[in-house]
């Protein structure tokens, strides 16, 4: 462990002979962007340029193919293999199902299309907290802490653990119980952590085959509805709920809300490629290809698979089977042996989904922590590639920590879905921001560089839908008590908003009480780890 310090401690200024660089000096360092322009910090947000933030780890190893995999990979979990049942109880009609889906991917590629301005302006691994960044730089480091808040707090993949142990489980013909399960769940977090903190290139070719065998699995479905269609299988009438396909259509603006929901958590992940544009090749070129193909693969995929499911069973089927609506397709076409195979199938797309977005989620980590940002054993060491000096590690272990918490946590029952409600509802403030922010721009800097430019008519669709997924959650549901009782149905908001809240109070601790308190100013500068790594820290000066 001794050997281990000193490595993190004696590391190198980026300046000799000057090794505290002030904000004014990081200021003018430039870094040479992919389109071949230079840009100085003010068109690099952060304290890092973008060939500083770029350096250290395995570099830029990621093609287009592969990016595509990566958005593709974490769109397609399991909720297209069992929410079309729910939004179809939802919205009461066929047509109005498909009609949600078609929507979901209207506001998909509107989201994806800012995301695309905003990682071709800046193409730096982090996301939103680089897109935040660039945009409210006053007061310093307050968005960058306040989204730290959000990304290691509520940063976790517990779900697709727990839904990849029940599977697994069914498909063995075992009795599931809360320990099986957790147990199972357990082991498949710690197995993704050391599969992409120990061997990093193995990790992305298992991320790469999963996500393969996603598709491969979409493909049978969509083409088996196909041979349903004409009328080659036992399914007696597959057009049934295509005529008068309106027919009990809702009329609760609450029920489209909540099939709406569902619907884009079924889509998120397009923005998968702009966490980790660090690693990327070309990233300007590879981002504007890899986004909306990604997408689009899987919008096809999504739209003929509902089609599918509907043809293979009666509306009354789907809306009151117990099992998922891809269990029931299974069932009606291929019979009842079909529906354990099914099992396996979701748990490895779980499995992808986890590994695919533990990927993208550590490497976020790693950015916060080379911002400087204090975090218990020093920064240095959350924002390094230890042990292989390839994979953040460190990064991955801040991943690791609050997906084992739920997994641990109990009433399952309770806490759970709960929780799960907690880690959308702050995203979708961060999306508002984010889109406000890119008109900002748009006033404040119009020269600024812009390899893409969307069509700001999309832009403001997505803002309007990002305004109403903030204020629906507070609408009373139409059972008045939501999915989480005896808890209120709006608590899971309140919360969301509370986490963070808890990041502004730690920015105020670090940047302004203690430093009051104690009569210092906090001074970066920048150094270089032993595996490349470029990281701000801060000295502390007394203040005289």
């Amino acid at each position: 462990m001794s050997s281990f310090w000193f490595r993190f401690s004696h590391v190198k200024p980026v300046t000799a002979g000057n090794p505290v660089a002030t904000e004014e000096a990081a200021s003018q360092s430039s870094a040479k962007q992919a389109d071949g322009t230079v840009a100085d910090a003010t068109e690099s947000p952060g304290g890092l340029s973008l060939t500083e933030g770029s350096a250290g780890g395995l570099g830029r190893h990621l093609g287009v193919f592969s990016c595509t995999l990566l958005i593709v990979g974490r769109i397609i979990g399991t909720g297209i293999f069992s929410t079309p049942s729910s939004i179809l109880s939802s919205t009461g009609s066929v047509g109005a199902s498909l009609l949600l889906w078609v929507l979901g991917f209207i506001l998909s590629f509107c989201g994806l299309f800012i995301w695309l301005e905003f990682g071709t302006m800046f193409p730096k691994s982090g996301g939103e907290k680089v897109y935040l960044e660039a945009v409210y730089t006053r007061p310093k480091y307050l968005v960058t802490v306040i989204f730290a808040a959000n990304a290691i707090l509520l940063g976790f993949t517990a779900s697709g653990c727990i839904i990849f142990a029940s599977n697994i489980l069914v498909a063995a013909g075992k009795t599931a119980t809360t320990w099986s399960e957790r147990g199972i769940a357990l082991g498949v977090i710690f197995f993704v952590t050391t599969l992409h903190g120990l061997t990093p290139q193995t990790g992305v070719r298992v991320m790469n085959i999963l996500t393969a065998f996603k598709v491969a699995i979409l493909v049978f479905v969509v083409v088996s509805g196909w041979v349903v269609l004409s009328g080659k299988t036992d399914v007696k009438d597959p057009h049934a709920n295509f005529r008068n396909a309106f027919v009990g259509s809702s009329t609760s603006s609450n029920n489209y809300a909540t099939a709406t929901f569902k619907v884009l958590n079924a889509y998120s992940g397009w923005s998968n490629v702009n966490y980790v544009l660090n690693n990327v090749r070309d990233p300007v070129r590879t981002l504007k290809i890899a986004g909306p193909l990604g997408l689009g693969i899987c919008t096809v995929l999504y739209i003929f698979a509902n089609l599918a499911y509907f043809a293979a069973a009666t509306k009354t089927e789907i809306e009151d089977s117990g099992v998922t609506v891809a269990a029931l397709f299974f069932k009606n076409v291929f019979g009842t042996k079909a529906e354990r195979a099914l099992s396996v199938f979701v748990a490895l797309s779980a499995l992808g989904n986890v590994i695919t977005v533990t990927f993208a989620a550590a490497r976020v980590n790693q950015e916060l922590a080379k911002e400087g940002i204090p975090l218990p054993l020093g920064n240095k060491f959350w924002a390094s590639n230890w042990p292989t000096g390839k994979s953040p590690l460190p990064g991955l272990i801040v991943h690791l920590i609050p997906s084992v918490i739920i997994i641990l946590a109990p009433p399952m029952s309770v806490a759970y879905p709960f929780i799960l409600d907690v880690e959308g509802y702050p995203m979708q403030i961060i999306n508002f921001f984010i889109v406000l922010g890119l008109f900002y721009l748009r006033w404040k800097k119009p020269d600024l560089e812009r390899p893409f430019k969307v069509w700001w008519p999309l832009a403001v669709f997505y803002l309007a839908a990002a305004t109403f997924l903030m204020i629906a959650p507070f609408l009373p549901p139409t059972n008045g008590v939501g999915d989480t009782p005896p808890l209120p149905y709006y608590l899971y908001c309140l919360v969301g908003i509370g986490v963070l809240l808890s990041g502004v109070v730690y920015w105020a601790g670090w940047r302004i009480l203690l430093p009051r308190m104690f009569g210092y100013e906090l001074v970066p500068r920048k150094e270089v780890l032993e595996d490349g790594t470029f990281v701000t820290v801060f000295s502390r000066k007394k203040v005289e």
